[in-house]
């Protein structure tokens, strides 16, 4: 059965106890599982497709919420997400006009209460009778959305932090209403306690969804990237028939459509995805993927929605629009990131779950004890009411979602995509990572430095054994006629033998190039990349201007190289094997390019060697100081890679990494893997290519680079956007301190539940002060949680924390000369 993922925009949640209950509804329905996000207000429901949306929303709503879809977004046919991109925030979030007028009027009438109720000196006669008439609006208008909201859940079973504020207030107005009219002025009336609940708690949700937007802004930044309108070339509509007139014409970017070309002028940012048709320019990337370096672009050059041009006038054609473009499905991926829990905070969320039927328990004991030990009735619902009040089961479901909401928002920012809490629980954990080298350790951007075709003994010794045929037909004279018929057909199939061993071996190494290449066309492998461009450049040298010529059975094999039939041959480009199977001119240039530090791809036709390609790549000038901070953070590094263990050891060498792993196929990498955590580690692997997507996903975590391919991108759990090494570490320090700022929130939120109840318990607390606490803890879990939004990528000291919290010294990194290095076919 096909599932369904469907996100919706969940209504009226104030606290952790709302977040259980909309999750345990939702729950029941066969094949449901949801997670609600209480700082996000959404909730993300994976169903069966045959269980409709209605249904969700109707269940959503029994509970005693609003539930409806996000507004809807362009995405392509068959999504099965029904998900926004760029909101961030419920609706009820929002500060609205309603809540602020509600706010100013509860402040101005809740002002003079508390001054009066506070300063004797400025008390006066039958001050208590304005005091209440300001009270009555206040504990009815004021705190109208607690009673509502406390009603509702009544009406559900179900009762919540608003169910705590409603009693609070309504017992505080009661029992100040009783001490006026009743008590012949003997009780002590709690006046300020009925205004000062509302007012905090008012106070404290707008400043609370405030901050909760901020914690949001990273990403609604991203989302906000792509202008409004873009210029479009559109065919003019009064121009001559067959003419190619185009006029410039200003559209919303919504109506953009794939094939369409627009025009990106100086210091304006690029509409969608797309390829530069006319012009060069440099493209600022900063706010998509953190590369703060300009990026040059020209005719062919792909450029992404959402860059700024920094230069010369860009036309593009969008390859790409609305919920397909990059920049959207980054921002989909932070959105699923942020809807996931911790394992601490799933544990918060079951105890809030029974938190706010507790406080009611607690509090109704408190009364009860207190009366039955013969105090004041007052002194009784002081501490009932105070119990009510300061207990804050809000602070614990904002623990991990405010923190998540800054934390992947600014990833975000610095190229860092994570998949989600779990997977920052995972990279926090890691201490052991498996680097992959082709364009993980080196540029990827290899290029041609040498070719070596096949020598001329094949030929000669086909001409030699011609020869000696002819001698025989010279011979054959002396014998009779038939004799020497039978000796002339043997030579004519000799000749015809002769002629095809010397056509199989006579390709030239130009020759042999433009069959590499027409292979190698299929393919995505930086070297595949080298060899195609290498081959383009010489036939441009030549004057050939003919086409590639066709490839028929394309296939290409992870870790051995490609293979396809082109011009009735059939060719393969990958590892040379074994040198012993090759001929001397081919093995030496084998190892010549291995000596050099280059990568040797052997080129056959019809199984017959006849080229050996040397390509080589360079190291990334930041590996040598990412690596240097991979150690200091306590991470083991370890070098996998399926090229020459000569190689291997001469990169390993120049980034101090001790373990190598040579020639690995996908499969070996994977084993690997494996192996290293039953020994014990916790393993991450960073990759790029086809053959690293076994390992990535056997790993514990799944690094890749964002230069990669599909395939690896899909099989990681985090993926960098920059084309710097230097943010693997990065992400390690920011999965770190966000666990941390999580594990700081939810001790926060028990801790002051524990000892601010028991204080109210024993009449140590005012209801008053008692809401202001309750205010004051969940702000400070927010702010606490803001702090990430200004977090910078640091670790330049000597000393880091590994994962179990011991110290360890980083040692320096090697020199820094960057140089090529063999990359052997690891993946095609």
């Amino acid at each position: 059965m096909s599932e369904h993922v469907t996100v919706l925009t969940v209504g009226g949640m104030t606290c952790a106890a709302c977040v259980n209950r909309v999750e345990k509804k939702l729950g029941r329905l066969d094949g449901v599982t949801a997670t609600v996000n209480l700082a996000t207000g959404k909730a993300r429901v994976q169903h069966p497709a045959t269980l409709a949306v209605s249904d969700l929303v109707a269940t959503v709503e029994a509970a005693g919420f609003t539930a409806q879809l996000p507004e809807p977004v362009r995405e392509p046919a068959g999504a099965p997400v029904r998900e926004p991109v760029g909101e961030t925030t419920a609706p009820e979030d929002r500060p609205a006009d309603a809540d602020r007028t509600r706010l100013l009027v509860t402040a101005l009438l809740s002002v003079p209460v508390l001054v009066l109720s506070m300063v004797p000196a400025w008390q006066f006669r039958n001050w208590q009778w304005l005091c209440f008439a300001l009270t009555a609006p206040v504990a009815v208008w004021g705190a109208l959305p607690f009673h509502l909201r406390a009603a509702r859940g009544l009406r559900h079973g179900a009762a919540t932090m608003d169910t705590l504020v409603s009693l609070g207030v309504a017992a505080s107005f009661a029992w100040s209403a009783y001490a006026l009219f009743l008590s012949g002025g003997t009780a002590h009336s709690y006046l300020e306690a009925a205004v000062g609940v509302p007012l905090f708690v008012l106070a404290g949700r707008r400043l609370e969804a405030g901050a909760r937007r901020g914690t949001g802004s990273a990403l609604r930044a991203l989302a906000e990237l792509v202008g409004k309108d873009v210029s479009v070339r559109v065919p003019a509509e009064d121009g001559a028939a067959g003419t190619a007139a185009t006029v410039e014409r200003r559209i919303p970017v919504a109506d953009l459509q794939v094939g369409d070309r627009f025009l990106v002028r100086p210091g304006e940012r690029v509409a969608t995805d797309g390829t530069v048709v006319d012009g060069s320019s440099a493209l600022d990337l900063s706010l998509v993927t953190g590369e703060s370096r300009p990026v040059e672009v020209g005719p062919g050059s792909a450029v992404v929605g959402g860059a700024v041009n920094a230069g010369g006038l860009l036309e593009v054609r969008a390859a790409a629009v609305g919920a397909d473009t990059r920049l959207a499905r980054i921002t989909r991926l932070v959105e699923e990131a942020q809807t996931g829990k911790t394992r601490v905070q799933r544990l918060a969320d079951t105890v809030a779950g029974v938190f706010v039927p507790a406080v009611l328990a607690v509090s109704v004991t408190v009364l009860g004890f207190w009366l039955g030990a013969g105090a004041d009735p007052q002194a009784a619902v002081t501490a009932a009411v105070a119990v009510l009040v300061v207990a804050c089961p809000c602070a614990l479901g904002l623990a991990t979602p405010t923190a998540l909401l800054a934390a992947t928002g600014r990833g975000a920012q610095l190229g860092i995509l994570v998949s989600g809490p779990q997977a920052l629980e995972r990279l926090r954990r890691i201490d052991t990572l498996v680097l992959d080298k082709t364009g993980t350790l080196t540029t990827g951007r290899m290029s041609v430095v040498g070719v070596t075709g096949r020598t001329d003994a094949g030929a000669v010794a086909g001409r030699t054994d011609t020869g000696s045929v002819v001698d025989a037909a010279d011979e054959a004279v002396r014998l009779n006629t038939a004799e020497a018929e039978a000796v002339r057909l043997d030579t004519a199939q000799a000749e015809a033998t002769g002629r095809a061993a010397e056509e199989t071996v006579s390709l030239t190494p130009d020759e042999a190039v433009r069959l590499a290449a027409a292979v190698e066309h299929g393919s995505e492998h930086p070297l595949a990349r080298a060899i195609t461009a290498y081959g383009d450049t010489r036939r441009t040298a030549l004057g050939d201007h003919r086409p590639l010529p066709a490839v028929r059975r394309f296939a290409a094999t992870a870790g051995y190289g490609v293979t396809g039939e082109v011009d009735g041959r059939t060719v393969t480009v990958g590892r040379p094997g074994d040198l012993t199977e090759l001929p001397a001119a081919l093995a030496d240039a084998v190892r010549t390019a291995e000596d050099a530090g280059h990568t040797a791809v052997l080129v056959t036709a019809d199984g017959t060697p006849q080229a050996v390609v040397a390509v080589g790549d360079t190291l990334r000038p930041d590996c040598y100081r990412a690596v240097d901070h991979l150690r200091r953070l306590g991470l083991r590094p370890v070098l996998a890679t399926g090229d020459r263990a000569a190689t291997a050891r001469a990169v390993a060498g120049h980034l101090g990494i001790t373990e190598i792993h040579a020639g690995a196929l996908p499969e070996e990498k994977a084993a690997l893997v494996t192996t290293l955590k039953e020994q014990g580690g916790r393993v991450a692997v960073v990759g790029d290519g086809i053959n690293d997507a076994a390992a990535l996903a056997h790993a514990d975590l799944g690094i890749a680079m964002g230069s990669g391919t599909d395939a690896a991108i899909g099989a990681a759990d985090v993926t960098v956007l920059r084309d710097d090494l230097q943010a693997v570490p990065d992400a390690v320090r920011l999965a770190r301190r966000t666990l941390g700022t999580i594990r700081a929130n939810l001790v926060w939120a028990f801790g002051y539940n524990l000892v601010t109840v028991p204080l109210a318990a024993v009449g140590r607390l005012d209801p008053m002060i008692a809401a202001a606490a309750m205010s004051a803890s969940s702000l400070l879990v927010v702010g606490n949680s803001l702090r990430l939004r200004a977090w910078r990528p640091g670790g330049r000291g000597t000393d880091r924390r590994t994962a179990d919290g011991r110290k360890t010294a980083g040692r320096g990194a090697a020199g820094r000369r960057a140089f090529s290095f063999e990359t052997s076919r690891e993946s095609v």
